[in-house]
């Protein structure tokens, strides 16, 4: 995993995707061929507060077609397949620790730190993908999805094979 800086104009691609300034931008973790970013990697303290979101989605198609699944109940259909499919779950609570340890891999010593002194290391320890506590449960597709694309995740796989997010082209 390389991360990248962005460029003036990625930044600025980066800017209205998300319709806002980013705050808490560590840089670029996956970008298309044509350098359009995908998914970004936060900062895991943002202002002193805790920020447990590693990777978050910034592509504008992968996040209206992620948003149209989980409309359509997609969230629900899959926490049901975690219940009834013992090994998608076990590979489900890897991920999930994968993600708890990634994320304090990739994690400035200086924010450590400072997560520490605030008193906020429990969290970061206990906040799976997307910041959820319950590791059983699926909290937003989006965080879920990008996590994949960096990573790799059985719900990810689950939703390329169901959806063909992979294939989908990513032009902003």
């Amino acid at each position: 995993m390389s991360l990248i800086t962005p460029t003036a104009e990625q930044f600025e691609t980066i800017r209205q995707q998300l319709g806002r300034e980013p705050r808490g931008l560590a840089g670029i973790a996956l970008a298309s061929t044509a350098g359009i970013p995908l998914v970004l990697q936060m900062r895991s303290l943002v202002d002193d507060q805790p920020f447990p979101t590693l990777y978050w989605l910034s592509s504008r198609e992968l996040y209206q077609a992620i948003a149209e699944i989980e409309t359509a109940g997609a969230v629900k259909q899959l926490e049901q397949a975690l219940q009834s499919d013992a090994a998608f779950m076990a590979e489900h609570l890897v991920d999930q620790q994968r993600y708890v340890d990634l994320r304090w891999q990739l994690m400035t010593s200086q924010d450590r730190q400072r997560i520490a002194e605030l008193g906020f290391t429990s969290l970061f320890d206990q906040y799976g993908i997307g910041g959820i506590r319950h590791w059983d449960k699926i909290r937003c597709l989006h965080m879920q999805y990008a996590f994949h694309t960096v990573a790799g995740s059985a719900v990810g796989r689950r939703l390329d094979e169901l959806f063909q997010l992979d294939q989908l082209a990513c032009e902003s």
